[in-house]
């Protein structure tokens, strides 16, 4: 059976309210996605999950600046101590390189220091975010330590999300790069070369820019055109990587609308450049908000699709770490995630 780790600790953030798409509405990522996905997999009979080991904060530093882990470890503190109460929300970012220049300190306003690390007004700060992001990682890094230790196949159930959170900001309800931290543990466990394939409806902009220039893990991503949804900004075909990771980005961007027809090509032209790439480990960005029925997404995926792009992420044959991303139908994200599981075994 394939062992999963999760920890009750993650539940911890619970952001209320978000600004999406110039409405205030309920956080679409909220505790009971991890609720419906851990009542998926026992019914599956998937054994207890394992806690979390306790990494420190050492190792996020591998993926994340110094200076963004001190900001998001008081960020609601300083947010309670300027006067204000609920869930901390930016409202000034800075849009051009002139107004970005100038650096953040603890004395910065906590106005300015969540405009300058955050790059949306959909993923709010709480008082238990830090604490949910926190053991979110180390679920990830014990994921890693568990194929490091030689199992074939692990599930971190990571909530909150981690693939739009960059090396020094947060966004898309992503507060550290649970999957980047992943594979950066595999690389210092032995293996020379890691690839992280993303099947999230969204392009993981946080993942790409943390390995833009490295040719030692692969970033492969299949997601809506980001001419039409989040994150916009990035995800383009013409993006490959620069300098020694030239060559080490791919992205499919898929129409909405895309079923598995559409959908099953660009799976398989992903994982061939995934052999190319010649990766010991795979880390999958797991997002089922490519089902048919997620309210904040675009793709036709069926339930049983899930299962047959399991098996065709199985065919690499590698030691895999699955984490998970986003997924928003929230009663239906369990089974969903657990049929991709099944389609591993």
């Amino acid at each position: 059976m394939i062992p999963w780790i999760f920890s009750p600790l993650q539940r911890s953030h619970a952001g209320g309210e978000e600004l999406n798409r110039g409405s205030i509405v309920p956080c679409h990522e909220c505790p009971e996605r991890a609720d419906f996905i851990t009542a998926a997999l026992r019914d599956q009979g998937f054994a207890e999950p394992l806690a979390p080991r306790d990494h420190g904060e050492q190792p996020l530093l591998a993926c994340h600046d110094a200076d963004f882990v001190a900001f998001l470890k008081t960020a609601y503190a300083d947010w309670r101590a300027s006067g204000r109460e609920g869930s901390a929300l930016p409202f000034t970012f800075p849009a051009s390189a002139g107004m970005a220049r100038r650096p953040m300190t603890p004395q910065n306003s906590i106005f300015a220091r969540l405009g300058h690390y955050c790059f949306d007004v959909g993923t709010p700060i709480v008082g238990g975010t830090w604490e949910a992001a926190y053991w979110s990682a180390q679920t990830a890094l014990t994921g890693a330590d568990l194929l490091a230790e030689g199992a074939p196949l692990a599930f971190a159930l990571c909530r909150p999300p981690g693939h739009h959170a960059g090396r020094g900001y947060y966004g898309g309800y992503c507060f550290f790069n649970n999957a980047a931290l992943a594979a950066e543990s595999l690389r210092q466990a032995g293996h020379a070369k890691v690839a992280i394939l993303d099947v999230d409806y969204h392009h993981g902009n946080g993942t790409q820019d943390i390995f833009w220039q490295r040719g030692d893990v692969f970033y492969g991503s299949i997601h809506a055109e980001p001419l039409t949804d989040f994150p916009y900004f990035c995800g383009y075909a013409d993006e490959t990587g620069a300098g020694d990771g030239a060559g080490a980005t791919l992205n499919l961007p898929l129409p909405r609308g895309t079923d598995w027809q559409g959908y099953q090509p660009a799976l398989e032209q992903m994982l061939a450049a995934t052999k190319a790439h010649g990766a010991t480990a795979l880390v999958v960005s797991l997002g089922v908000d490519t089902w048919y029925g997620d309210p904040i997404s675009g793709f036709a995926l069926q339930t049983e699709d899930f299962t047959a792009m399991g098996q065709h992420l199985a065919s690499l044959g590698v030691p895999t770490l699955v984490v998970m991303e986003g997924g928003y139908a929230v009663a239906d994200v369990g089974k969903n995630v657990a049929n991709v599981l099944k389609g591993f075994l």
